[in-house]
Order: C-alpha cells, then structure tokens, then sequence
C-alpha cells in the first residue's frame, strides 16, 4: 500500500514541476494576491475538484466522447472560448486597494461558490489536462493490474499532492502582496488576463490546424 502513495506523491510532483504552469496557475496568483488568501485556497480547491472529476471520468468511461476524433474541435473552441472570457473579465477587473481585508468595500467581494467554481471551469477547460489524466489513468490501471484499491490510493496521493502545491503557490503569492504597490497589482491582473486569453487562442488555432 505504501508503494501507491509514494509513486503518486511524485507524479504530483512531476505534474506540478512541467504541467503546472498553464492558466490555472496564473489564476491562482492573480486572486490571492487580489483577492486575499482564503479565495485564493477556494479558486485551488475548486481546481481540485476538477482534477478529481476528471479521474472519476476516466474511470467511467464517459472521456470516450471528449476522445472522439469529431467532437475535437467543438471541445477545443468552447475550451478556447472560456478561458478568453477569464482573461478579458481577469485584464478589465478594476483593482480597489484596501487597509484591512474586513474593510467595507470588500462587500461586493464574490462568494465561497463563486471562487470554486472560477477554479473548477477554469481548469476543466484546458484539453490538456483532459489528455493527461486520460494517459495517466489508462496506465496507472494497467500497471496495478486492475486493483481498484491500489489505482484509488495512487491518484488520492496525486491529487492531494498538488492541492498542497496550488494552496502553497497561493500563501507565496499573498505573502509578497504587502510589498506590491496598487498599480503593480493592476499589472499583474492585466498580465494574467493577457495570458489567459492567449492560452485560449492557442487552443483554438490548435484545433484548426490538426483538423
């Protein structure tokens, strides 16, 4: 049983050291340091359950209609479309500087839900991640030769693994927010948005040209 968690610790790792720095990352930087600590961990944690629904999927069966040569393109500009709409909404986001984080203009701050699923969405809508779980979960079955117990306790160890690394990134990130001057902050939302929406492009120009 040991054996599971400690490979499952490390693709956490690997995923997190050369896939961790898609959109969601950038997500993740821009609303702790904006938006404080707590929805920084909820926006995390609305990633994980993303990552968790993807391996259910797998599991199901159900990737087999993502999978399908002629639902690529579909999948591949709705994924491109909602992550162009994170962008402009991230880069148009008017910044409002406060002393304390229970000052009264943090009212109109977005709820618990909202942050969740921002994270959820935002990282279910990168194909990629798509392609990497359905690999990972075909090969991890294979390699415990079907044992649903062993599969279970490898992708638990994997997942919480980079919700530790994401909730980290996001207590980095938030840490160095009290050395940030208001328009440093303004361009950091601005950055983030720019590359939230070409992330989004890329995935629709890449439909088109492997169709």
């Amino acid at each position: 049983m040991i054996t599971p968690i400690w490979e499952g610790i490390i693709l956490g790792l690997t995923l997190v050291i050369f896939f961790g720095f898609g959109p969601a990352l950038f997500a993740l930087i821009q609303t702790s340091v904006h938006r404080g600590l707590w929805s920084g961990f909820l926006l995390a944690f609305g990633v994980f359950l993303s990552d968790l629904a993807l391996v259910g999927l797998c599991f199901l069966g159900a990737v087999k209609i993502i999978s399908r040569p002629e639902n690529h393109v579909v999948f591949g500009i709705i994924s491109g479309v909602i992550l162009i709409i994170f962008g402009i909404v991230t880069y148009k986001r008017k910044i409002q500087i406060v002393s304390s984080e229970n000052d009264k203009s943090e009212k109109s701050k977005p709820g618990p839900v909202t942050y969740i699923l921002k994270g959820f969405f935002l990282n279910i809508a990168n194909p990629f991640v798509w392609i990497f779980w359905m690999g990972v979960v075909v090969g991890v079955t294979a390699n415990y030769s079907g044992n649903v117990q062993w599969v279970i306790v490898f992708f638990s160890a994997t997942l919480l693994t980079v919700l530790a690394t994401d909730l980290l990134k996001c207590f980095g990130a938030y840490k160095i927010k009290k050395y940030l001057i208001g328009k440093l902050i303004h361009w950091i939302n601005r950055i983030a948005g720019i590359i939230l929406c070409l992330f989004g492009i890329f995935l629709i120009i890449r439909v088109f040209i492997e169709f």
